[in-house]
């Protein structure tokens, strides 16, 4: 995993990433400047140079490259809400862009102020797969397409914002989630049990067994539900199924081995939380 050369003060990484994320939604004040005079794409152009520019002069690397990230980050969610509020067939996907980025940064800043041992440039999960990637850029290319061709498709306001509840919903989860399990939470399944490592089985945990997951899972689905995408929509809802499905019987295998019969009775009393999967079976 990619991480820093040296470890910083306790909740700096914190505290450097939320100032870099908010001068980066300070591009919210680009209409002001646009007002003033400058051409949008020239004053757009002058102010993503400015804000590196003065990245590199604040910070070396690696904090350099913990801060061009958050504010980048910022920089999309800023332009999320600007777009939100234009009057054009776009604005949904700005509801998107703010739920994204916002998503990304979020996995940081708490993996920063509830597991900071386990925090690495990683942690923004912009790099998390291939298959992530290429998902991503299929929802951007079906959105542009089907917004040219057939505009009306994502005007379905009442659609837009039940994906929006889902992804509310699904954000929310996920981060009780990670807050509740503190230093045992891990963006990487665990082969082998820390001395910290503990059973958590409170919280959100006494609702579901992986709620982490199933904050992803509908905060995923939610965001095509969001964007009007159908295709898409569709292949979310498979791609994410497997992939958790997958997952839960990896991390349960780990799970059984290190907590034994207090994880097997855990099991048998809490659901997974996710549709049609029950965990890895267990041969008695």
């Amino acid at each position: 995993m990619a991480g820093c050369a040296a470890r910083a003060p306790p909740g700096s990484e914190a505290r450097l990433s939320l100032a870099a994320f908010l001068l980066g939604a300070s591009v919210l004040a680009l209409p002001l400047l646009t007002r003033a005079g400058l051409q949008g794409r020239t004053g757009l152009a002058l102010y993503v140079a400015g804000l590196n520019a003065l990245l590199l002069l604040l910070y070396r690397p690696p904090r350099y490259q913990i801060a061009v990230r958050a504010c980048f980050l910022g920089f999309v969610f800023g332009c999320g809400v600007l777009l939100s509020f234009s009057q054009s067939s776009w604005n949904h996907f700005g509801w998107y862009m703010c739920s994204l980025s916002l998503f990304h940064y979020s996995e940081y800043l708490v993996t920063a102020v509830n597991n900071p041992k386990s925090l690495s440039l990683d942690s923004f999960l912009l790099n998390h797969s291939l298959e992530y990637t290429v998902a991503a850029l299929s929802s951007w290319i079906e959105f542009t397409l089907e917004n040219i061709f057939w505009p009306e498709l994502k005007q379905i306001t009442w659609l837009s914002a039940t994906g929006l509840l889902m992804v509310v919903f699904g954000e929310c989860l996920r981060k009780a989630a990670m807050f509740t399990a503190g230093s045992n939470f891990n963006h990487v399944v665990q082969n082998e049990k820390s001395e910290t490592h503990t059973l958590v089985t409170s919280g959100v945990y006494a609702w579901f067994r992986h709620p982490s997951y199933v904050g992803w899972f509908y905060w995923s689905i939610g965001t095509q539900v969001m964007l009007c995408n159908p295709i898409c929509g569709v292949g979310y809802a498979l791609t994410v199924w497997r992939f958790f499905r997958d997952r839960t019987e990896e991390e349960e295998i780990s799970l059984i081995h290190f907590f034994g019969e207090e994880y097997l009775e855990y099991k048998k009393r809490v659901p997974t939380g996710l549709p049609f999967i029950k965990g890895v079976k267990v041969e008695l």
